[in-house]
Formats: C-alpha cells, sequence, structure tokens
C-alpha cells in the first residue's frame, strides 16, 4: 500500500512585502500592520516578513521593527524575519536584535537566514554576490551557537567576535527557531541540515523549484545525518503565490488589477520583456499556467485549487510541515482579504481534517435518518394513546 504524503499542518503568510512603488510607503506598511492582525484573527500560525533596501518595491528594511510593531498588534502568531540577509549583519548585532524582539514578543520570532536575493542591495554595502553565500555560512554558524547560549569567538576577513555572548536570550530560555532560505540549489538545504535548523523553501513554486523539492529533501537529510542529527520535516515550510476568490473565473477578474504592476518590477529588474504579459489578463494567464520569475507559478482560483496544489507539493516534496502564501498585491485589498479568509475558511480544514468529525457525524445522521425519525413518530403516537388513557 503507498504511503500516504505528509501533509502540511501549519499554515501562514510570507509577505516580503511588494508594492508598486506610485502609492504612498506609510500607508501601505499601515496596511500590512493590519494584515498581520487580521491573519493574527483568521488563526493563521505564523507571518515572515523579509529585509531589502532598493528597487523601491519591497519596503521593509528592518523586518524587526515591523514585527515589533505587529506584535503589539497580535496576541498568538508567530513573527518570523523572512529573510534576514546575513552578509549585511554583524552577527551578534543580529542575534540580538532577533533576541530582543523575542522577549518583546513574548516567545513568538523566528529568525530566517539567506544570503540576500537583490544585486542591488548588495552593490550599494559594497558585498561581493559570489562570495555571499559564504559569508552567510560564516554568520549563521557564528548565530546559530550565539542563540544556543554559547560564548563565540570567531574571526573571518568580514567579521570578527571576542568572547561574545548574548546578554537576552530567548524568551523560553531555549533555542529559537531558525530556518535558512532554500531555492531550487541544495545549498541552502545542506547549510539548513549542517546546523540542525529548518528550511524555508522559496523557490516552490518556480517549476524548476518544484522539481527540485524531493532531492533538495535527500540533500537536507543527508546533510542532517553527517552532523549527528535527525532530519524533521515538520520544520520544512514552503512558499506558493495564492489568490483565491468563490470561483476560479471571479479569482482570476480579481488578479488582473496586480498581475501588470509585478510584471513591470520582474521586467525592470531583469531588463527584458516577458513574452505573453502584455495585457493584465495575459499576465495572469502566464502566471497560472507557465509562472513569472521570482514569484513562480500561482495558484489564482478556487479554495478546491489551493487544496490541489499544496496536495501535489506534499506528493513532490514527500511531506512538509507548513505552506506559507506569498502574499502579493494581486487583489485589491477587500478581496485580497476576502481570500485569506477563504483560504483559512476552506482549504486549512481540508488538509487538517478539522471537519472531519462534523461531517462524519452528519453522514451517519443522514444514513440513519428514517431509524430517527421512526422512532420519535413511535414516541409521538405512544405519548398521545397515554395521554387518551389518562383522561
Amino acid at each position: 500500500m503507498p504511503v500516504q504524503p505528509y501533509l502540511p499542518t501549519r499554515f501562514g503568510v510570507f509577505l516580503a512585502p511588494y508594492h508598486r512603488p506610485d502609492r504612498d510607503p506609510a500607508l501601505q506598511l499601515r496596511r500590512d500592520l493590519d494584515l498581520v492582525a487580521a491573519l493574527d484573527r483568521l488563526g493563521y500560525e505564523e507571518v515572515w516578513v523579509g529585509e531589502h533596501h532598493s528597487a523601491g518595491y519591497e519596503i521593509i528594511a528592518s523586518p524587526e521593527v515591523f514585527l515589533a510593531a505587529a506584535a503589539e498588534r497580535t496576541g498568538r502568531i508567530r513573527l518570523g524575519t523572512g529573510v534576514n540577509s546575513l552578509p549585511y549583519h554583524q552577527p551578534l548585532i543580529l542575534a540580538d536584535r532577533i533576541c530582543q524582539l523575542d522577549q518583546q514578543s513574548r516567545g513568538r520570532a523566528m529568525l530566517g537566514a539567506g544570503p540576500g536575493q537583490l544585486p542591488s542591495d548588495a552593490f550599494m554595502m559594497g558585498v561581493d554576490p559570489l562570495r555571499s553565500r559564504e559569508m552567510m555560512s560564516d554568520s549563521l554558524d557564528a548565530i546559530v551557537r550565539l542563540l544556543r547560549g554559547e560564548t563565540v569567538t570567531a574571526a573571518t576577513d568580514w567579521f570578527a567576535l571576542e568572547e561574545a555572548r548574548l546578554q537576552l536570550g530567548p524568551y523560553r530560555g531555549g533555542e529559537l527557531e531558525v530556518a535558512v532560505a532554500s531555492a531550487v540549489s541544495p545549498t541552502g538545504a545542506v547549510l539548513a541540515g549542517r546546523h540542525g535548523v529548518g528550511m524555508l523553501s522559496l523557490a516552490a513554486a518556480d517549476p524548476a523549484g518544484f522539481a527540485a523539492l524531493d532531492t533538495n529533501w535527500s540533500a537536507y537529510e543527508r546533510s542532517c545525518a553527517e552532523a549527528g542529527r535527525t532530519a524533521d520535516r515538520s520544520g520544512w515550510r514552503l512558499v506558493t503565490p495564492v489568490h483565491l476568490a468563490e470561483t476560479r473565473e471571479q479569482a482570476l477578474r480579481e488578479a488582473e488589477f496586480g498581475a501588470a504592476d509585478l510584471v513591470a518590477y520582474i521586467e525592470t529588474l531583469g531588463g527584458t520583456r516577458l513574452d505573453g504579459c502584455d495585457t493584465a489578463a495575459g499576465a495572469v494567464e502566464r502566471w497560472t499556467t507557465e509562472g513569472l520569475p521570482t514569484f513562480g507559478r500561482a495558484v489564482i482560483g478556487s479554495p478546491e485549487d489551493a487544496v490541489e496544489r499544496i496536495a501535489q507539493l506534499a506528493a513532490r516534496s514527500g511531506g512538509f510541515g507548513t505552506f506559507l502564501i506569498l502574499q502579493l498585491d494581486i487583489a485589491e485589498p477587500a478581496a485580497t482579504l476576502r481570500s485569506l479568509e477563504l483560504f483559512a475558511e476552506r482549504v486549512v480544514p481540508r488538509l487538517t481534517g478539522a471537519t472531519d468529525a462534523r461531517r462524519a457525524s452528519l453522514e451517519w445522521a443522514g444514513r440513519n435518518s428514517e431509524r430517527f425519525v421512526s422512532a420519535v413518530r413511535r414516541s409521538t403516537l405512544e405519548a398521545i394513546a397515554r395521554k387518551g388513557e389518562v383522561r
């Protein structure tokens, strides 16, 4: 009998964010904070917020500052930096900031680690993109040790630590959760396994990234084993763009609101034109079929479409712990909120089995309805007869 894939049991949102640059940034940031509060009310388990410094769309420079504000508006949702670009930070300072966030949020902080996505960010800081992964590895080694309460002395050609230790540790006294960004190549998976931390697959929606899910997990397992650790699928997160509506046709229409802007962003950064994206409808069609660079192939449709895609991801990967919606300005704010509500109301229960008992109870009642109705009818007739006898 074939083994069923390990379906995700937790759900959240990955918020870069992506906002068109002709709108007021203060208002955009306030809407992002309102969105996190809504996610908390809807029962999403976590939200991850990115770090970027150029190109005008991804406007959060310090995820820690944003998440500290979000912590005051929420009560239970976990708050991750998605991701901190490690080559841009002195390791002790970044570890210190994450622990402060964890204390302020009472144990809800998570650290996402990556090499940095935008070449323009690295250029402004004089960071050689060819060295970014090496620098990330150096930094992560120090940060993980610091977060585990060790005293660290280390020296590289870009940072030095001398008996470094954290004056504030994680809120709960144990280890603070860390996840390493992984794309198509196994580099991130190997690094995550070496340190025994989670894996954040940002390219799961990309056809190449989707195809590499199983090989990335194999690389992670091998790396864990070499470090004397056991790989745990519950710490694996997959990211995919999603926009839902009551019907697929409605979702596709709503997505035309933002698709052209995202295509313009990709074309500007890449210096090239994307085929088939001359109209908003064309951009949406390509996005849902071939996929777009950076964003992969989106789920734009009904709740059933989202369930189907997540099942495909589980089958390809062998199973993972958390599914993250890549939140983009696909639709207008009201439609975006409704999409998140639909996902929470109709997709999550299907995958977690939260409504299985209710459906089973209804089916049982339906199968036995004649028996129940007959019993009530007999009871009523007997009561009437007894009442007549008393008279």
